[in-house]
């Protein structure tokens, strides 16, 4: 894909400012009409996959509803073409069982002018040990 405005680390650094506000407007602010959206937990290899703005919208309310407190930290941000990568320790608590969630994880984005079209996003799995 070819874009004619490129992503930049300040970019990938606003996408989890806005992630880290709990505000999923703000968060959707970067994301196109025709966006893809993978989260690590489902029902196939590649877990969910959520399919345009509205679709990527409730996906992503359901990750801040799980998880209110969630958090993004310990960040790092790469950039290759139109494609971005945010490496982050996520932290929360779930809303489900009261339990602390800390893990590392990542995210991989691809760009179309400027506009998030995809993001994939991966954790670490803990087992218990």
């Amino acid at each position: 894909m070819v874009t004619t405005t490129g992503p930049t680390v300040d970019l990938l650094k606003a996408i989890l400012d806005a992630f880290n506000s709990h505000d999923v407007n703000a968060v959707m602010l970067f994301f196109a009409e025709d966006c893809i959206l993978e989260m690590p937990r489902g029902p196939h290899p590649w877990g969910s996959r959520h399919r345009g703005f509205e679709a990527v919208r409730q996906a992503l309310q359901s990750r801040f509803d799980g998880l209110p407190d969630v958090h993004y930290a310990d960040e790092q941000h790469f950039l290759a073409g139109d494609a971005g990568m945010s490496k982050w320790t996520l932290r929360g608590t779930s809303a489900v069982t009261g339990e602390a969630i800390e893990v590392r994880g990542c995210d991989f984005f691809e760009f179309y002018n400027g506009k998030v079209v995809r993001k994939d996003s991966y954790w670490k799995i803990i087992e218990p040990g």
